[in-house]
């Protein structure tokens, strides 16, 4: 063979033109989204849409999808000690993670509802938290425990006079100095230790009232999260039984309190927010409520905690139902494009109805918030029901629905490129944390026996849909039936409560959601016409109409 009958490449052939693939979900506003507004507007925040228009924006912009992505890729890093040896206990985050923090707080999503006097207020904080959450779920831990801390804190009067103008800020002010040298401070909580868990009272860290007026702390917390926010609510053994205490990482004259940080939690998920074992050693504390009533107190916090937790995961299934639904109006397959494809078509709706039934029962708990803040004695009644019920069941439902847009990607919905994985890693972490599935459980069993206003509130509003819709109806006898079995109670508990969140939602599509919607919740949900996974219902489904709530 000669040299000229070698065999040569074409150096001009294109091997890497891309067709068939989906643009990037960016430059878009994230807050275009009919289920979110209807309901913003429904619960009293309609005031409000120009601004979610406007961080809709910042959500869905090249420049915060990158920051989201970099916080995760560029983790907290402890340092315990300066170069000198001085212990010091400070975490270093990456400048996206502040950039993220910047702007929700900014956008009032910490403490600032507080501050407003406008009816909905806490609706319209709802509203942003859940486009924060679509944007990137980490840096909402310390956010979230800043807005649920002021009612405990209210408790204590005199503290809550010092630090609740500050908590309430919308400046974002990072790093330990003096709190009230500060423009804005953040708030966290420390409940659990290694030997109990969610069995609090199992606590083991001590507290002793010294002549001034203030505590000393000595113990070790298992799971404290945003260890570098300014204030923390923890709970310790007094003379007087649990009780809760105010801890700050800095004290009033400008010195470092004992919060010695052993190590970060190397998490599943939530990688950009650093969650911390710290030890007390006679840790200067100032005690929130009464001396003995620590859970009462903390409780107060933790249900306001456990309502981000149910907007969280609403918001973590519709940021997963968006990329897989522009993944289908872009992406070919056989000949048209899979948004057009039958099954596929069933996947994205079933989907489409999850997510509409999770938000819209999101955005009725904070509609429930901002009325019970505000003297509403029924709503606070069903806020106490309600949100245990929502806190087990969206929670619940988010790792398989996040699973499910994954799978509509394929591949491509594989590579961490895509945020799917992380939408995916983070699908199992609201219900975990304020109490796992069977802590709510159980809750909503205590709920029904120790406060049955709670259950007249739940039956008022299901009943609100009576007669709309038979299933539901029917559904309803079935659920009151179990409700008045006291027999295996605990042993039922999930599936009651369970039961109880799929008719609290049926109630409210029917009442709320376009017909279609209504009639495929109930065929599906209620009545049973539904197989296992997403992507079974029944071929009479208006497939078009569910669709056409799809966001993005």
């Amino acid at each position: 063979m000669t040299t000229s009958d070698t065999p040569r490449s074409n150096p001009t052939a294109v091997t890497h033109e891309v067709t068939n693939q989906p643009p990037p979900l960016l430059g878009h506003d994230a807050a275009d989204d009919a289920v979110l507004l209807e309901g913003v507007r429904r619960e009293g925040a309609g005031w409000h849409v120009d601004e979610l228009h406007r961080f809709g924006r910042h959500v869905g912009s090249g420049e915060a999808q990158h920051w989201a992505d970099q916080a995760n890729r560029h983790e907290p890093e402890l340092r315990t000690h300066d170069r000198f040896g001085h212990r010091i206990d400070e975490v270093e985050f990456h400048p996206a993670y502040h950039a993220l923090m910047d702007a929700s707080v900014g956008a009032g999503l910490a403490g600032a509802a507080w501050a407003d006097e406008r009816p909905g207020a806490h609706v319209a904080r709802a509203g942003g938290f859940m486009l924060a959450s679509m944007l990137e779920q980490g840096h909402l831990c310390p956010v979230s425990m800043t807005y649920a801390v002021i009612p405990a804190l209210r408790r204590s009067p005199g503290l809550a006079a010092v630090y609740e103008p500050l908590l309430t800020s919308r400046v974002y002010e990072p790093g330990l100095r003096t709190p009230t040298a500060k423009r804005g401070l953040l708030a966290g909580m420390g409940m659990t230790e290694k030997q109990g868990g969610t069995d609090v009272r199992a606590n083991t860290t001590t507290a002793v009232e010294q002549g001034d007026g203030t505590w000393r702390l000595r113990g070790h917390k298992w799971f404290t999260s945003a260890p570098m926010n300014d204030l923390f609510l923890v709970l310790a053994q007094s003379p007087g039984g649990l009780s809760c205490f105010l801890v700050p990482r800095v004290l009033p004259d400008g010195s470092r309190n004992t919060f010695r940080i052993q190590r970060l939690k190397d998490k599943l998920g939530n990688r950009s927010n650093a969650s911390s074992e710290p030890e007390f050693d006679d840790t200067v504390a100032w005690l929130v409520g009464d001396e003995g009533r620590g859970v009462r107190t903390i409780i107060d916090m933790v249900t306001m905690t456990r309502l981000d937790c149910v907007l969280g995961s609403a918001a973590g299934i519709r940021a997963a139902l968006a990329q897989a639904a522009h993944h289908a109006r872009h992406r070919s397959v056989f000949g048209a494009l899979l948004v057009d494809q039958p099954l596929m078509r069933n996947v994205l709706a079933d989907l489409s109805l999850e997510s509409e039934a999770a938000t819209t029962l999101a955005l009725r708990l904070a509609g429930a918030a901002d009325r019970a803040h505000r003297g509403d004695g029924g709503e606070r009644a069903f806020l106490r029901l309600a949100t245990a019920i929502g806190k087990y069941w969206v929670c619940k439902r988010q790792p398989a629905a996040v699973a499910e847009a994954l799978e509509c990607l394929g591949g491509n919905g594989y590579d961490e490129a895509s945020g799917m994985p992380r939408l995916y890693r983070e699908a199992p972490l609201n219900g975990i944390w304020e109490g796992s599935g069977n802590v709510n459980a159980l809750d909503m069993l205590r709920a029904l026996t120790r406060e049955p206003e709670s259950l007249e509130a739940l039956r008022a509003e299901i009943e609100a849909a009576a007669g709309a819709d038979a299933r539901l109806d029917a559904a309803w006898r079935d659920l009151r039936t179990e409700l008045a079995r006291p027999e295996d109670a605990a042993l039922r508990a999930r599936r009651v409560v369970e039961r109880a969140a799929l008719v609290l939602q049926g109630s409210l599509l029917v009442r709320h959601a376009p017909g279609a919607v209504a009639d495929a919740f109930c065929a599906s949900r209620l009545a049973g016409d539904q197989g296992l996974a997403f992507g079974t219902l029944p071929a009479g489904t208006d497939f078009g109409a569910l669709l056409g709530r799809l966001p993005g």
